[in-house]
């Protein structure tokens, strides 16, 4: 794992009173080799012999600390990503039949007319943004 990364998750840590535990840095090491947000059962799937309660409990933390992210999904459960801030901007596209959640990275151009838009028709100064779009995957499909 990226050492910067894994500093960073531990100052958050520490700064919410919490300890970087070897089941905390597995569960950062998976979400950040994930390439998508994860859901509680496909990163109990990638570590065998971790019991749901710890993840979900140890999950928890990590949102608390500004580490993790929940993501929004179609289905029954929630799925989770590093925090944009550490694992780099972007959207979702989320699939209304089957749940799945993908990344999509925009484009610099598609940045600048969201901004822009939000700005001319609210007055708005922007400063995050999330934007998710829904779909059917091509497995639904």
């Amino acid at each position: 794992m990226d050492r910067q990364l894994d500093a960073e998750v531990a100052l958050r840590l520490a700064r919410a009173d919490q300890r970087y535990t070897g089941l905390r840095r597995a569960l950062v090491e998976v979400l950040a080799g994930a390439g998508r947000p994860l859901t509680i059962p496909e990163i109990l799937q990638s570590r065998p012999g971790l019991s749901q309660s710890s993840a979900y409990r140890n999950v928890s933390v990590l949102v608390d600390a500004d580490v993790v992210r929940r993501v929004t999904g179609a289905g029954d459960h929630g799925h989770f990503e590093l925090a944009e801030d550490l694992a780099g901007h972007h959207h979702h596209i989320v699939c209304s039949s089957c749940g799945r959640v993908a990344d999509v990275v925009p484009s610099p151009g598609l940045e600048r007319a969201l901004d822009e838009a939000a700005r001319a028709t609210t007055g708005f100064e922007v400063t995050e943004h999330r934007f998710d779009l829904v779909g059917v995957c091509a497995e639904c499909r």
